[in-house]
């Protein structure tokens, strides 16, 4: 008999099947850090989409053998503590290549074209006074013959690159292993930041990335260029960022994430009340196709373990 807690329950919309297997079922709408050794005591199995489960808890919890992560990143689980203690850690992989490159590209084009500026302008009745039949109060770019450049380059990275192609754009990728494919240009980091019109970042957070965009690198970019980062908060320094934008270090960004979430009050990208930032609640992914395939995808990963089989351990 396994007893499975899911933490967050209320972070997936979706229908979550039941697993084939016999088992009892906990889940809570939302779980404080606090809660996470109370709430999975007896448990063999825990789910968690951003729930952290740090080694405190995982010591008091002697039942625990799986944490079935319901998204791509595991920064919130103690991966060190699983592996000293035999616990398997399995994530979701490749469940958004359509919904976050959307999201990508609607955030770049927003950008690219000023929209949010523009939509500000005909709300406060500045093309109603026209002496025009149009406005040219903001510059407007064309991705066609632009570069974007890409950081990280697994699933998402790839869709991105299929999407820049089909928008005329030269995609030129920095990664850690160069990429074989003729339609691509490999770039150190500091060259694709110096050279590219769009960059966009798809590498998860650890002590290597942690802050790789900062001061430093923000004044390495165009001034016309646009930082989109849909991956995870921490790779950007968000003091940084916000000061670059005020000052026009560069043209604008769009951000699906943060370094903490739900923010706190004081995150200097919060009071950015400026049309070249454009910020979304970490919804990227969210598409209902996507949450639907995640959440199959976790009760697969589920079932695999426990027929002695896991798959995607990390």
């Amino acid at each position: 008999m396994q007893n499975i807690v899911f933490l967050d329950r209320d972070s997936l919309l979706a229908n979550v099947r039941k697993p084939a297997f016999e088992h009892q079922w906990r889940d809570y709408p939302a779980t404080q850090p606090g809660e996470v050794a109370e709430r999975l005591a007896g448990a063999t199995i825990a789910i968690t989409n951003k729930v952290p489960v740090r080694a405190a808890d995982i010591a008091r919890l002697p039942d625990l053998k799986m944490i079935a992560v319901a998204a791509t990143g595991t920064d919130n689980v103690d991966l060190a503590a699983c592996r000293e203690r035999g616990i398997v850690v399995s994530n979701i992989r490749n469940y958004s290549v359509v919904a976050v490159p959307e999201h990508c590209f609607a955030l770049i084009l927003a950008l690219r074209r000023n929209l949010l500026a523009y939509s500000a302008d005909v709300n406060a009745g500045l093309w109603q006074k026209s002496s025009t039949f149009c406005l040219f109060n903001h510059p407007i770019g064309d991705l066609a013959g632009s570069r974007l450049g890409i950081v990280g380059y697994g699933a998402l990275g790839h869709k991105v690159a299929q999407l820049g192609r089909a928008f005329g754009m030269q995609v030129c990728v920095a990664t850690r292993t160069p990429v074989d494919d003729p339609e691509v240009t490999n770039l150190p980091l500091e060259e694709l930041l110096r050279t590219c019109d769009v960059i966009t970042l798809h590498l998860p957070l650890n002590d290597k990335t942690r802050n790789m965009i900062g001061a430093r690198e923000l004044s390495m970019m165009k001034k016309t260029a646009l930082l989109i980062n849909t991956a995870r908060g921490g790779l950007v320094d968000e003091a940084a960022l916000a000061q670059a934008l005020k000052d026009g270090v560069i043209a604008g960004a769009g951000f699906d994430v943060l370094s903490k979430e739900p923010p706190v009050p004081d995150n200097p990208l919060l009071g950015l009340n400026q049309p070249n930032f454009i910020l979304t609640p970490h919804v990227a992914w969210a598409s209902a196709g996507a949450m639907q395939t995640l959440a199959d995808m976790l009760i697969d990963n589920v079932e695999a373990f426990v027929a002695g089989q896991p798959t995607n351990v990390m």
